[in-house]
């Protein structure tokens, strides 16, 4: 393995651990020392605060009208939507069952990708759809919360958590040509600006009346910055270092790593219960994403056809010579 694609999966691996614990992380803040929504606006604020300076520091790049819409549209799906959702559901449902689900989300996008950028569906890739279901399918029906914890709604934030992947997928089909023109922290700034923007209404009163702010220990701080930090900033640098190194395809094996993560975390300290279902459902949808993913995609085809086409053309000339010395062969003997 060459540097360039050990830094690659350094990045994403290092991203898939950070996404993993902050299951758990952020389920210990909600609801008491801050509301869902006051964790969303803290992201997209700490996030546009964090990428608008970091931009300072590198070159600047003039985005035109057209790709605005688009950076748009995408902070409305893979940032604001996206995030909100994923909250909402972890504050009904456990880390664990949150993390499982979210492994769906390669299986959403090429399923998106199929309709907007026309990538084929091949049988290995729709088995790996229906296996991915069936395994959410059973983390949903199986949902339940462990003695003693807060009342909630596990089935409604599962459901929450699906639809967060599903804004998530339709923002990596939406934003692919944007992301191949533009650095991450062009990109990112402007996401998060918007997001700031569009959720303020919703957000900036139960941010400024959070119980982290009067009542807070270390411990849930640490656990503030470690989402603000690490689940927010980081790993929405280290997304884009890892695209540009790796296979789309190799980075959504990485993760499985989110699960087993939230898990060992989750139970450790009592936010969930180990059930013979969750091992089950994982690997039913570790299996669909691995077929998904590891299926032949509109590039690789095409790419295919490009190397095989000079060994057609080069059969085809051999064997236009050896026609036409057949029928020289044939008209001589005629002629003699």
């Amino acid at each position: 393995m060459n540097k360039t694609k050990l830094q690659g999966h350094a990045a994403i691996f290092v991203a898939a651990i950070i996404f993993g614990a902050n299951f758990p992380i952020t389920k210990h803040l909600m609801p008491h020392w801050m509301s869902p929504w006051a964790l969303t606006y803290s992201r997209f604020a700490f996030g546009a605060i964090a990428f608008w300076t970091l931009s300072l520091f590198v070159k600047k790049e003039r985005v035109p009208r057209k790709d605005m819409f688009t950076l748009l549209l995408g902070s409305m799906l893979g940032v604001g939507f996206n995030q909100a959702l994923f909250i909402f559901g972890l504050q009904y449902t456990s880390p664990t069952d949150a993390s499982i689900v979210n492994t769906v989300m390669p299986i959403m996008a090429m399923v998106i990708s199929f309709f907007i950028l026309k990538e084929p569906i091949t049988l290995k890739k729709a088995g790996g759809v229906f296996l991915g279901l069936f395994g959410v399918l059973c983390v949903i029906l199986s949902a339940h919360v462990p003695a003693g914890a807060s009342k909630s709604a596990p089935i409604l934030g599962d459901l929450f958590c699906a639809l967060s992947c599903l804004m998530y997928a339709f923002f990596l089909v939406i934003t692919r040509d944007v992301s191949k023109r533009y650095s991450p922290v062009t990109i990112m700034k402007w996401m998060f600006l918007f997001s700031t923007i569009l959720s303020f209404p919703f957000g900036y009163k139960d941010l400024l009346t959070a119980n982290l702010f009067v009542s807070g220990s270390l411990n849930e701080w640490l656990s503030y910055g470690y989402l603000l930090v690490g689940a927010t900033f980081i790993t929405y640098l280290l997304m884009p270092v890892a695209q540009k190194r790796i296979r789309p395809t190799t980075i959504g094996m990485y993760n499985y790593v989110q699960p087993l993560v939230a898990s060992v975390i989750a139970i450790s300290i009592g936010q969930d219960e180990f059930t013979w279902i969750k091992p089950i459902a994982a690997i039913l949808i570790f299996a669909g994403v691995y077929f998904v993913t590891t299926s032949k995609s509109r590039e690789d085809i095409e790419r295919e056809l490009v190397e095989v086409k000079p060994a057609l053309d080069s059969e085809d000339a051999d064997r236009f010579q050896v026609e036409v010395v057949t029928q020289q062969i044939n008209k001589d003997k005629k002629i003699n």
